[in-house]
């Protein structure tokens, strides 16, 4: 079954190298949606496509890259809507 869900990671998530540690991840993963990073600090995300990978995605942003200091992670499912080809990294 296809899900979506989508992610507010807080901590040291900026300038650490999460968006693309995360593009590349989901691209691995074979899922959809999209990265960015946020003014207040945090990275915002999406993620889409089968339940059990988006499930081990949202695990991987529990920790991050080597660098990264997660310190909450809030996830919230949505409507799989299936509206992405690929993984974007956005500004």
């Amino acid at each position: 079954m296809n899900v979506r869900v989508h992610v507010f990671v807080s901590g040291k998530v900026q300038g650490v190298f999460f968006r693309s540690s995360t593009k590349d991840k989901a691209d691995e993963l074979g899922l959809s949606g999209w990265v960015r990073n946020l003014p207040d600090g945090r990275v915002e995300t999406v993620f889409e496509g089968e339940e059990e990978r988006v499930e081990k995605m949202v695990e991987w942003c529990r920790k991050g890259p080597e660098y990264a200091r997660v310190t909450d992670v809030e996830v919230t499912p949505e409507l799989y809507k299936g509206e992405f080809s690929g993984f974007l990294l956005r500004r």
